[in-house]
């Protein structure tokens, strides 16, 4: 069973680095009264606090009120979890670690909303002090 686990993880890191391009130009920020629908599936191209690059998908669903969300990231074989809120272009939120880590990861991200619908912007994680860089560009639907 162990390795069954060991050989998904593997396979998931792999599959994550595979195809990865230099991130695309985004559009412009939206303007706070015109944000596009945020639903949806993500590619995301991101930094993390060390500089190491990484990818994976982010899911973005209604949360239970207008203009809250909730996220799922499939990052190198982890997963994480979050839930968030728009206000004009700035889509703030909460996070935590579900599976994929010896240990609970949690943090805050601040995301802006561009005109096409792309995502730009910092992700922390608690107890390090320099953010990560997030770049999510929506999958064709």
């Amino acid at each position: 069973m162990k390795r069954i686990h060991i050989l998904i993880l593997i396979a998931a890191i792999a599959l994550s680095a595979c195809g990865r391009n230099k991130p695309g130009i985004l559009g412009a920020d939206a303007p706070a009264d015109n944000v596009p629908n945020i639903v949806g599936s993500y590619a995301l191209n991101a930094l993390d606090p060390t500089g190491e690059q990484y990818g994976g998908t982010l899911t973005i669903t209604n949360g239970d009120q207008l203009n809250d969300y909730k996220f799922q990231w499939l990052i190198s074989g982890g997963i994480q979890e979050g839930t968030g809120t728009l206000e004009g272009n700035q889509l703030t939120f909460t996070w935590n670690s579900l599976a994929g880590t010896d240990q609970v990861v949690s943090g805050t991200g601040v995301y802006t909303v561009t005109v096409n619908g792309e995502l730009h912007g910092t992700r922390t994680i608690d107890g390090v002090e320099t953010p990560g860089q997030e770049t999510a560009y929506p999958n064709p639907k």
